[in-house]
């Protein structure tokens, strides 16, 4: 089941407030984990750092992080999910 947020219109299956992780593939560069964090903590102050998760791709030029951030609104959700997506590290946003 995926937990990307529904389309515009359809019903909510999220219950706010709640944790939420998100998963952003970028390519790996130095900075990329401080801005991600720098992010979520913009929509979630009591972001915690020490949660997030991190993969590296098999060839080491992209780097999975998982952000788990506690989301109150589906309006909250969807511009972190607009914010993180323009971000010119971000190649995707799952």
């Amino acid at each position: 089941m995926s937990k990307v947020p529904p389309a515009p219109g359809a019903e909510s299956l999220i219950t706010y407030p709640s944790l939420f992780p998100i998963k952003v593939m970028g390519t790996k560069v130095d900075g990329l984990v401080n801005a991600l964090t720098l992010i979520a903590r913009q929509f979630d102050p009591t972001f915690d750092a020490s949660t997030i998760e991190l993969r590296e791709s098999k060839g080491g030029k992209y780097l999975g992080v998982t952000l788990t951030v506690t989301v109150t609104s589906r309006e909250q959700l969807d511009e972190l999910y607009r914010t993180l997506s323009t971000h010119p590290m971000v190649k995707v946003v799952l």
